[in-house]
């Protein structure tokens, strides 16, 4: 018997999600409510109708901001027993199937999703527009959502960070905007509202999704205790490509894949896809082709030999230049007028913990050293911000020194990537390396790398490092060694961003993570 073909998987698997528990508004329990996801769900079935209550380990702001809405929140101790008979009841990735609310509702017989799953159904029910890849996924659906709303097409988002450009009900930054039930304008106008998400490849959740329009920012080796192998994560980000409609003549039914043009494995991915394929990158061959002026900050985008327009990089990098054309290229797709676009990006006021430059520290003898937080986990990640951060900044011209505080995430990644890991603190002059932040490997794994390990790879490339933990001897160690005019980055996907404000004394936006990244 023949395979389907991947619309055909598209159709089966959206008329699924359809008639999937969140079909029709209803009762809904979220486990894990404080993630940036979960809380943009949590705010999205509240919106669409439904009563929606959650319970989340440690309160937050995300949390406050969810009450504020209107989402019934508890925090602490969970309780015994799922309260009440709600419709579903969704999981965060963080959350095991053993969790005692899940064996609770097993044992009732309630429908349970995890957030990928639900995510999906939403989608389905939407106008999707999925942002995928290894880098970027976050900034780039950031700068959609901003270019989306200033061009009146009123989208819903969910973005795993806080952005300032999304306020919440609180009036803080947070990573979900609620649009329009139907798209008022543009290339989808009179259909289903926009639905802009991340579409994260972690345990190849991205196939519970299902977008129209998609982008593939870029694929290295990743999550490779889930995937084994860069070949498997390739073929993961096929299926994902794969979930998308045919291409056909009415823009507003084709399905339309936007992918880098010489860092997303393009070829391996877009075999036998029947969407309509175009590329972006840097190389004069791709469709739509990036120019940037590191030194003016200048993003210029030409579409097949013509140039479609120019502006100013909203944040240090090539790497965000090319995630704002990708933002402009997928908003251009869905109708947003040209002009609109440009000055949408341009006036971009960016993302929690990408390349946030959080303020300056007053030295006891004078002067003052930077302070940026970001939440950089990969090799590639690590070493595309501190050649933006050390750019930006001017170090080498003003006699300046770069630290990076550096913690890695998960031991399984830093013992995969631990030779990537060495080499990307190039820029780098000091670096200090807490204690591995300890997700969901196994105790055994916790044993096969350290810290040091990653310290002594530095030290035998001649790079300045130490290991220091808890987090206030970084800290000390920060306010001791620190010079007038050093730039301080703290770097990693766990709590370190603590010591960015520790070190600044100054409060800092909380909300759980999903701790999948």
């Amino acid at each position: 018997m023949p395979l389907p073909s991947p619309s055909q998987r598209t159709s089966n698997a959206t008329a699924k999600h359809r008639s999937g528990p969140l079909s029709q508004p209803g009762p809904a329990y979220l486990i894990g409510i404080g993630g940036w996801g979960m809380a943009g769900l949590a705010r999205l079935l509240h919106a669409r109708g439904g009563r929606v209550t959650g319970t989340d380990a440690v309160g937050s702001d995300t949390t406050r901001a969810l009450t504020e809405a209107g989402v019934e929140v508890h925090t602490g101790q969970p309780p015994a027993v799922i309260p009440g008979q709600p419709g579903v009841v969704v999981a965060s990735a963080a959350i095991k199937p053993d969790h005692p609310l899940m064996l609770d509702a097993l044992e009732r017989g309630i429908p349970t999703l995890t957030y990928a799953e639900a995510l999906g159904e939403a989608m389905a029910a939407s106008t999707g527009v999925a942002v995928a890849g290894t880098h970027g996924k976050s900034t780039t659906t950031a700068m959609l959502a901003a270019t989306a709303t200033e061009a009146g097409l009123d989208p819903t988002v969910i973005v795993g960070a806080a952005c300032p450009g999304l306020p919440d009900p609180a009036g803080g930054p947070s990573g979900v905007r609620i649009g329009a039930a139907a798209t008022p304008t543009g290339v989808f106008n009179g259909r289903a509202g926009l639905l802009l998400a991340e579409a994260c490849e972690f345990n190849r959740s991205f196939h519970h999704l299902r977008p129209r329009v998609a982008c593939i920012t870029a694929i290295e080796a990743d999550h490779l205790d889930i995937y084994g192998s860069l070949d498997a994560v390739i073929e993961a980000f096929h299926g994902f490509a794969s979930l998308l409609p045919e291409d056909a003549e009415d823009p507003a039914e084709a399905g339309r894949l936007l992918i880098g043009h010489d860092n997303a494995h393009r070829r391996e991915v877009a075999r036998g896809l029947r969407c309509r394929v175009e590329t972006i990158g840097f190389n004069p061959a791709a469709d739509w082709h990036v120019q940037f002026d590191p030194q003016a900050a200048r993003v210029r985008i030409v579409h097949r030999g013509r140039a479609v327009a120019e502006f100013r990089s909203p944040m240090p990098g090539e790497h965000s230049a090319m995630n704002a054309a990708t933002a402009f290229v997928l908003a251009d797709w869905l109708g947003a007028e040209r002009t609109v676009a440009v000055r949408a990006l341009a006036g971009f006021p960016g993302v929690h913990r990408r390349l946030e430059r959080l303020g300056d520290r007053p030295l006891p003898g004078g002067g003052a050293v930077t302070v940026y937080d970001d939440y950089g986990h990969h090799p590639t990640e690590v070493e595309l911000t501190l050649r933006a951060i050390r750019a930006h900044e001017r170090v080498d011209q003003q006699g300046r020194r770069l630290i990076c505080v550096f913690q890695p995430h998960q031991h399984s990644r830093t013992r995969f990537l631990l030779d990537e890991f060495a080499s990307a603190f190039e820029h780098a002059d000091v670096v200090i390396v807490p204690n591995i932040y300890f997700v969901r490997d196994s105790e055994a794994e916790k044993h096969r790398v350290s810290a040091r390990d990653l310290v002594d790879r530095l030290r035998d490339r001649g790079k300045r490092a130490m290991h220091l933990y808890p987090f206030d001897a970084i800290v000390e160690q920060l306010e001791t060694g620190s010079r007038p005019g050093d730039v301080v980055v703290v770097m990693g996907a766990g709590p370190v961003w603590q010591v960015a404000h520790a070190f600044l004394e100054t409060p800092a936006i909380t909300a759980r993570p999903e701790a999948v990244g």
